[in-house]
């Protein structure tokens, strides 16, 4: 299949890039940045998803939206617009047989960055809107919400003891997902999933749950 992902420079995108080439798909990447994956079933492009003249890109079967920022002055126009640009060019035609989210547990609990927060929020309900008009191409449309994922991005914390320690206290399961385990949601509700859709997906390791019961 073709499969179009956004923001494959580096973590979560890149992991899912790899993987859906490790099955045998081929993947185009867009990204404003370079790629480091070297394969032949890979093609990169070099383009900002808010882009209003995205290049052409016949018969995509799964699109998965990935690529955003976090705590910067463009946090909904990239995270929420950007997202909207590039579904609406390629997300929304007969071919489509999946649309994935990466979205956030901050969509669902408000925390972090205010504007971050708010475009999360917005792929998340934005999500729902494509289920319901793709649904007459029997295509599937979801989001992943995770947690906290060891990326580069979070290595500010990684590589800090006390405050990688008090962070994973805030999750019941003392820990954060890779990237490599948000992939494989991804490819499961892209490709093996059938019949789930509209749906949100929260993959925080029981951090939202998390709560002390207080008389």
């Amino acid at each position: 299949m073709k499969i179009l992902i956004t923001g494959t420079s580096s973590g979560i995108g890149k992991a899912i890039a790899i993987k859906f080439i490790s099955e045998g798909h081929n993947v185009i990447g867009m990204d404003v940045k370079e790629s480091t994956i070297n394969n032949k079933l890979y093609t990169h492009i070099k383009e900002d998803i808010c882009c209003k003249n995205l290049p052409d890109i016949s018969d995509v079967d799964i699109l998965v939206n990935n690529a955003g920022v976090q705590n910067t002055q463009n946090d909904i126009d990239i995270n929420l617009k950007g997202t909207i640009n590039i579904t609406e060019k390629y997300g929304i035609q007969p071919n489509i047989k999946a649309v994935v989210f990466i979205a956030s547990a901050s969509a669902s609990t408000g925390a972090e960055f205010p504007e971050y927060a708010a475009s999360k929020g917005g792929v998340v309900t934005y999500m729902k809107n494509v289920a319901l008009r793709i649904a007459k191409y029997k295509a599937t449309s979801n989001s992943i919400s995770a947690g906290g994922v060891i990326t580069s991005l979070n290595k500010h914390i990684i590589d800090d003891p006390k405050l990688w320690r008090d962070v994973l206290d805030e999750t019941l399961l003392n820990k954060w997902a890779t990237a490599e385990e948000i992939a494989n949601f991804v490819y499961f509700v892209s490709v093996d999933n059938k019949s789930m859709t509209g749906q949100d997906l929260l993959i925080d390791n029981g951090e939202a749950l998390k709560s002390n019961f207080i008389w």
